[in-house]
């Protein structure tokens, strides 16, 4: 009788303690395949490289090599979520083969087919699969904190400062572990801007949109610009592709290649949608955007989320200006809201402004232009030669390093250089117009006026040397001095309009951060394209599919 009953108090028991062991030996495959790893050595699964070595080493040490994502010989809801996120990097612009995707995939079907057969899951397949998912999880976290790609390992001029991580991702892995919560601990990582989650929505939408697609993207190429009225071989496709993007409604046309007044107006709601001149001129710009596919889109996106990540948290500030050098765009912004937008003129191809953050300090009102040393001897010399009242007809004086006026006849000009400084007097035909706002950096960039008005209406506003020109400079100095009752409206006009230079401190430091940004997302998550007018996106596109 009591031999009975221990035979059946053992196998009531049997199928506990056979995943108890199952369980130690696992922990034991583990501990002795990290034991046997080399310092210098690839760790692999199944040819496939682990990225986070050091990490994985860590992990598990700290948890006597148990496994994360199994239990009783088999997978966890946690695994799965963690499969589901991988899946769903696509829509941060990041390539969800990075993180083994394909081979947890095989891990998971051979899996799920053992547990439909009632086969016991090989331990070496589960060590395999624990250390592939963790992998997975730090490069996934990894690369959503700081960014896949290294900002200074390419030839774009990106000089902010680098972020850093701000927490360890063992340590997240264990909270995410023991809340049983992936999607929640990964998001914690993303950028704080609120554009960067919706720079998510605008890439999921596309993809969908990717899915429907029949259309041919082949480019169209024009070599002048199609005006209404005139015909052209690619306007059938153009066609569909206001069509497809739901810019124009079917229509019966009399011949499909004319550009028609129907057309016409559709393109200007394209245009104006798309930060163009909203002229319904098909010229280079607005044929360049109609030639972007979905996918083509989602690669732009993709690059863009990845700047995003590169910012660092400490960039934010409750006031800030914010220059998006390919938007041709300065914002002012307090408590997160967006209190003054003007037009911007940026460097041209060659004189790129650089992307960088600094703190404006100061105002200078009716600024003198000194002029570079490459200016002097290359234009402003030969023109004395030529004309001796050249300095006066450009409102120029010579003046030495310390400021003292000297006579332009004392001065020899058949020289290669002078030992003196030009600079254009204020004015309104000084170049940098008839104010300055300045936060020192090693660029000598700074924000200014001009007298070049007419220059704001270009589509196309890469003009200048790398210095930002602004529309509305006066508007712009009254909202950073709104904080002294003193400087009224019309007194900043007759500071703007004086015969010598007057420097106004600033009461405050205020961030100011030149950006490069093709593509963002707004509040109500609808997203901007722009042009890569430096020619930056593929090689970060480049980097990025890697």
């Amino acid at each position: 009788m009591h031999k009975h009953l221990l035979l059946l108090l053992l196998l009531s028991f049997a199928p506990g303690l056979f995943c108890v062991a199952q369980t130690t030996d696992l922990q034991d495959n583990i501990r002795i395949r990290l034991e046997l790893d080399q310092p210098d050595v690839p760790l692999n699964v199944r040819q496939n490289e682990l990225f986070a070595k050091g990490e994985i080493h860590q992990f598990y040490s700290n948890r006597l090599f148990s496994p994360a994502w199994i239990e009783r010989g088999a997978l966890t809801e946690l695994a799965y979520e963690l499969r589901f996120e991988i899946m769903q990097s696509k829509f941060d612009g990041l390539n969800p083969e990075d993180y083994h995707l394909n081979l947890i995939n095989v891990f998971f079907t051979q899996f799920e087919y053992n547990k439909k057969q009632k086969i016991s899951n090989d331990l070496d397949d589960l060590a395999d699969l624990d250390l592939l998912l963790s992998d997975a999880f730090f490069r996934l976290a990894a690369n959503l904190e700081i960014g896949k790609v290294n900002p200074q390992s390419l030839a774009g001029d990106w000089e902010i400062k680098a972020k850093e991580a701000k927490v360890s991702y063992n340590e997240l892995l264990e909270i995410a572990a023991e809340r049983k919560q992936i999607r929640q601990t990964l998001e914690t990582l993303y950028p704080i801007m609120t554009i960067y989650k919706k720079g998510r929505e605008v890439i999921r939408a596309l993809d969908e949109i990717r899915k429907q697609d029949t259309l041919n993207w082949k480019a169209v190429k024009v070599s002048k610009t199609i005006k209404v009225g005139e015909t052209h071989g690619g306007i059938p496709n153009l066609r569909e592709r206001l069509a497809f993007w739901k810019f124009l409604e079917p229509y019966v046309f009399e011949d499909e290649k004319q550009y028609d007044s129907t057309m016409f107006l559709a393109v200007q709601k394209f245009q104006q949608r798309n930060g163009l001149e909203p002229d319904g001129a098909l010229g280079k710009n607005t044929i360049n955007t109609l030639n972007q596919s979905p996918s083509a889109l989602i690669d732009k996106a993709s690059v863009n989320m990845e700047r995003l990540r590169w910012l660092p948290d400490t960039l934010r500030s409750a006031e800030m200006i914010l220059v998006n050098i390919a938007n041709y765009q300065l914002d002012y912004l307090n408590n997160r809201d967006t209190l003054f937008s003007t037009r911007v003129i940026v460097g041209k191809k060659y004189h790129e402004s650089p992307i960088f953050s600094s703190a404006m300090s100061y105002i200078v009102f009716s600024p003198y232009w000194n002029l570079p040393t490459s200016i002097v001897r290359n234009e402003v010399m030969p023109a004395v030669r030529k004309n001796p009242n050249y300095l006066t007809q450009k409102n120029m004086e010579v003046v030495t390093f310390s400021g003292k006026s000297v006579d332009p006849s004392t001065v020899n000009w058949s020289g290669k250089s002078i030992p003196y400084m030009v600079r254009q007097k204020p004015g309104a035909t000084n170049s940098l117009g008839l104010v300055k706002f300045m936060f020192p950096n090693e660029h000598s960039v700074y924000i200014h006026d001009t007298p070049a008005r007419s220059l704001f209406t270009r589509e196309d506003r890469a003009l200048s040397h790398g210095c930002i020109r602004i529309q509305n400079p006066a508007d712009f100095a009254a909202l950073l001095l709104k904080s002294d009752a003193a400087w009224t409206p019309a007194k900043i006009n007759t500071a703007m309009h004086q015969t010598h230079e007057q420097i106004v401190t600033l009461d405050r430091k205020i961030p100011v951060v030149l950006l490069y940004l093709t593509f963002w997302a707004d509040s109500k998550g609808q997203g901007h394209f722009r042009q890569d007018i430096y020619d930056r996106d593929a090689e970060v596109l480049e980097a990025l599919r890697k």
